[in-house]
């Protein structure tokens, strides 16, 4: 009983397997990684990245930062871009690299985002995060609210001739007695 106790509050606690992204140096390769240490990451990367090399050096992919330690590691958010470096090879700036503290803000018809990642290997489908952003919608919105007034107006406007052009037609002609309707 006692030796139980003492190996239940001794071993450390495994933090859970959180998705991450990462690349190799020219990011020609990409892939998701399941993931809840820095050493096991490091590990499946080299798996999934088919690298052989020993010495490699784990960075976030947007501005180079070094990942070294498990506390920082842990800190880190889940879907974090990686990039692995192997011996002599070094972090650049990608094609399309915005700092995150800078992102514009993208307008578009829509954008449709996929995730789809495996919590634990034996799984068979896994979890998928859609995430859709449709300014469409608000584009037919507004479409809507215009077209809707032009009709107001319209139909209002043809009121008005029609009642003008009744008037007319009724000051111009006798009026009908009421034995003229019934005979």
């Amino acid at each position: 009983m006692g030796l139980q106790t003492k190996k239940a509050l001794l071993t450390p606690l495994m933090h859970p397997a959180r998705p991450f992204r990462v690349s190799n140096h020219d990011r020609s390769s990409r892939r998701g990684v399941m993931a809840s240490s820095l050493q096991e990451l490091i590990s499946k990367t080299l798996d999934v990245l088919l690298i052989t090399t020993g010495l490699v050096t784990l960075v976030l992919e947007e501005d180079g930062t070094v990942v070294d330690t498990e506390e920082f590691f842990q800190t880190l958010r889940d879907n974090t871009h990686f990039m692995i470096l192997e011996k002599g090879q070094k972090w650049t700036p990608g094609s399309k690299y915005v700092p995150v503290y800078k992102q514009p803000r993208k307008s578009g018809i829509a954008r449709v985002t996929f995730d789809l990642y495996k919590l634990n290997p034996k799984d068979f489908l896994g979890c998928l995060n859609i995430k859709a952003t449709m300014s469409l919608l608000r584009f037919v919105s507004y479409a809507a609210q215009v077209t809707g007034q032009f009709l107001v107006y319209a139909g209002t406007y043809m009121l008005r001739v029609l009642a003008d052009t009744d008037e007319q037609r009724s000051s111009k002609s006798p009026k009908p007695t009421a034995k003229g309707w019934f005979m």
